[in-house]
């Protein structure tokens, strides 16, 4: 008899359990065909708003979990959208965070106008001013083309704050390096790299960006010099590091040295560096060793994009190949 409570107070907790995993199934797949239906219509705001009305409500950690997932879909427009008319719901309790992530979309989209908008009611509500509302309004200015805007905020964030954070830097060079401010992005990388002053030191993306910014205007010493100084100064490469300088070099000789280089350093190539050293081979007439390449990638599990695929076919068209030209066109069409 004394057996009988604990079996009965585990099979009691069973059921608990299975329950509540019937209840996460359920809202998983509720919420999966929400996502779906917003894929399809390209408009989230009328999906939620036919979920609301149907069912008389619609939980929190649903409506934030499709703002993660759009967000991390990078579909800006949406999440902007949803966040605009959450303003309006009076169930809604629209927070700080609310607010700076509106910003952020519109920063993301370039949309400085909204951006303004939406930083002046962040001050009207009484939010103390923010790295993230400040970097987001330089980050829309930047990508609306108004670079000159975009520098004085972060100008105006250097000398009187909110102090910039990594983030903050990595937008500005970005912003700099595609507005042509090549002297401007230089400075600042060389005070972040050289003044012990510095609130932060350069990162693996900021030596990328500085990577592409020399690439860009030309100067492929100054690029290597940079590859050089990322292990000097103990920022860790990537295959994007590896990437970028295989992908100004013309000499397919060169091309294979940093492909080598990459794999002695334990790196892992990927679709593009494949595509990359493929390209080079097939440009120098090397019929053979850009098969081989080809072979590999295909050995190592690594499925071709449709620019890498494009990438192929160039070489072997280049080379003269035209059965293995045949060849990825048939595994194009396979891949879809």
């Amino acid at each position: 008899m004394g057996m009988l409570a604990p079996r009965k107070l585990f099979q009691r907790r069973k059921k608990q359990e299975v329950f509540r995993n019937e209840v996460d199934e359920a809202y998983q797949k509720n919420w999966r065909r929400l996502m779906t239906e917003i894929e399809e219509t390209g408009s989230a705001v009328s999906v939620l708003k036919r979920e609301r009305d149907t069912t008389q409500s619609i939980s929190r950690d649903m409506v934030l979990g499709t703002l993660v997932r759009l967000k991390q879909l990078k579909k800006w427009n949406l999440v902007g959208e949803i966040l605009e008319w959450l303003k309006s719901q009076s169930w809604w309790d629209f927070s700080e965070m609310d607010f700076l992530m509106l910003i952020t979309a519109y920063g993301k989209q370039g949309d400085f106008n909204r951006a303004e908008r939406v930083l002046s009611l962040i001050s009207k509500k009484g939010h103390a001013p923010s790295v993230i509302s400040h970097t987001a309004l330089m980050e829309a200015y930047g990508r609306g083309g108004r670079y000159n805007n975009a520098e004085a905020i972060f100008r105006r964030m250097q000398s009187s704050g909110p102090e910039p954070s990594a983030l903050t830097y990595q937008i500005i060079l970005d912003m700099f390096v595609e507005g042509g401010k090549f002297k401007e992005a230089e400075d600042i990388f060389d005070a972040l790299l050289n003044d012990d002053k510095a609130p932060l030191k350069p990162d693996q993306k900021m030596f990328h960006m500085m990577i592409y910014m020399h690439k860009k205007a030309g100067s492929y010493e100054k690029a290597r010099k940079i590859f050089a100084l990322m292990a000097e100064r103990g920022v860790q490469q990537s295959t994007v590091t590896y990437n970028s300088l295989m992908s100004f070099e013309t000499n397919y000789k060169e091309v294979s040295k940093i492909y080598d280089q990459m794999q002695r350093a334990g790196i892992q190539p990927d679709v593009v560096s494949y595509a990359l050293l493929i390209s080079a081979y097939g440009k120098g007439r090397r019929e053979e060793e850009a098969l081989a390449v080809f072979e590999e990638m295909l050995d190592a599990g690594v499925r071709p994009t449709r620019k890498a695929y494009n990438i192929l076919l160039d070489a072997f068209a280049i080379s003269g190949m035209v059965e293995q030209a045949h060849v990825v066109l048939k595994s194009m069409k396979r891949d879809r």
